[in-house]
């Protein structure tokens, strides 16, 4: 078992590792694949964040090695080495704690550990599908962009104090679209042929006016950066989305190159606003109804293959998690009991079928199975 002075430089250069790996990120190809590290794992810290692209930049899901498989009955290929990120160690506060800490909190992160997490990728199981499965095959469809823009303009108009309007392009000098801090106004060009550019560019300009905005903290960045913060943003939005981003270009990311105060402010920055985004984006898409599985179960349930009909029943658990109207709820179990029984008619049929032909193989004994029992 290492010691004490061992377990605390090994803890160090982990975290130096990921220092150097962040410090790296003034190519363009880089920083993409850091900022789809992001896209990712969004609700993680920036330290986690930035440990996970360290190890494994193409890391997609992770989790504890018993959580894959009690939540996705998978499970981890023998072998695989971990991914370490930290996890918070909590403490119960005593009556002096909390004086001294000034706080009435019952409980306070005292520190920190290293757990070991595995990616999907280190993992063999059945097949584990996210709403984001759904959103990039709704958002194939340019209707759907067109409805997620105008779902994302109509918000921002009703719900912030930022105002989104749109011009012709011939009006905007060759831009795309702008913020105007002076008056808070996001403007895009609305006669723009490709709907997916709509978005991006709503994303990047919205992207101004939480970073960039009068009220900024982050107002006087040069214009280099700024740009280059904006379109971040909109990447990592559009990547979280689906949408394809192969080729998106970030600007010039040696702006901050040079300064380690600086690259992790402006991703710290990055990553906040990115956030932000997405949260509001996963709230639209679900309105527009993007985030329920595209194939429902069929009243013919025969007539489904065996991927859709898993795909259906895996759709199906999550709608009964996330439903929150008892009525639908209860829809939502019938329909996933239908399926349930199909899938169990066509694995005893498979089963009957192996057996048939496969006479050799001694079938088990009802009487002998009978007495084992008791």
């Amino acid at each position: 078992m290492p010691s004490k002075v061992e377990t605390e430089k090994w803890k160090r250069q982990l975290v130096e590792n990921a220092e150097k790996e962040i410090l790296k990120l003034t190519d363009s190809e880089k920083f993409k694949s850091y900022l789809n590290t992001v896209a990712k794992f969004h609700r993680y810290s920036q330290r986690n964040i930035d440990l996970i692209y360290s190890q494994n930049p193409n890391a997609g899901q992770v989790a504890g090695f018993k959580k894959w498989q009690t939540d996705f009955k998978r499970s981890v290929n023998k072998g695989e080495k971990g991914i370490r990120i930290a996890a918070p160690i909590i403490k119960k506060l005593t009556p002096e704690d909390q004086k001294r800490l000034d706080t009435t909190e019952e409980k306070a992160i005292v520190g920190y550990r290293y757990i070991p997490v595995f990616d999907i990728s280190q993992t063999s199981g059945e097949p584990v599908l996210s709403a984001k499965d759904f959103v990039k095959e709704n958002l194939v469809d340019h209707k759907n962009v067109t409805n997620l823009y105008n779902e994302l303009k109509d918000y921002l108009n009703n719900n912030t104090d930022i105002k989104v309007s749109e011009k012709s392009l011939s009006e905007l000098g060759g831009a795309k679209g702008y913020f105007q801090p002076n008056t808070n106004e996001i403007v895009i060009g609305g006669d723009e042929p490709d709907n997916a550019l709509k978005l991006k560019t709503l994303y990047h300009e919205y992207a101004h006016s939480q970073l960039h905005g009068l009220k900024s903290a982050f107002k006087d960045r040069p214009r280099a950066y700024q740009e280059t913060q904006a379109e971040a943003v909109a990447y990592v939005a559009m990547q979280n989305i689906g949408v394809d981003t192969s080729n998106y270009s970030l600007g010039y990311v040696a702006t901050w190159a040079k300064d380690k105060a600086v690259i992790h402010s402006a991703l710290s920055e990055i990553q906040q606003v990115s956030n932000k985004v997405i949260e509001l984006s996963d709230g639209l898409t679900k309105q527009l109804g993007l985030q329920e599985a595209q194939k429902e179960p069929e009243h013919d349930l025969k007539k489904l293959s065996a991927q859709d009909l898993n795909k259906s029943y895996q759709g199906l658990q999550r709608q009964v998690q996330q439903a929150t109207n008892p009525q639908q709820k209860v829809q939502f179990k019938n329909q996933l009991n239908d399926v349930h029984q199909e899938i169990s008619k066509r694995t005893q049929k498979q089963l009957q079928a192996f057996s048939e032909q496969n006479p050799e193989i001694k079938q088990p004994d009802p009487e002998s199975d009978r007495s084992m029992k008791r």
